[in-house]
């Protein structure tokens, strides 16, 4: 995946947004990412992904997947799985 893919399908933002958030904030708990664009406060999904880029949005390595790979995953994430929260 790269910088323009969207991490959160809820609300359509891509990791670029998501990651100059983090750079610019510093939030002090990954549940601050919510207030780019609402990010996370969907499906619930994107919750893991969202802490670890609040965390070091620098380090930040999406797994080796397509962006077909992870639509595919986040479907079967919200048939399946209860909702991600913040913990």
């Amino acid at each position: 995946m790269n910088l323009d893919d969207q991490i959160c399908y809820c609300f359509h933002v891509p990791m670029r947004k998501l990651m100059h958030f983090a750079r610019r904030t510093k939030p002090s708990c990954a549940s601050q990412m919510t207030e780019c664009l609402g990010a996370g406060t969907g499906c619930g999904w994107c919750i893991p992904f969202l802490t670890k880029i609040a965390q070091d949005p620098d380090a930040f390595v999406l797994e080796e997947l397509t962006p077909d790979e992870y639509a595919e995953r986040r479907k079967r994430y919200i048939k399946t799985e209860p909702k991600n929260t913040f913990e």
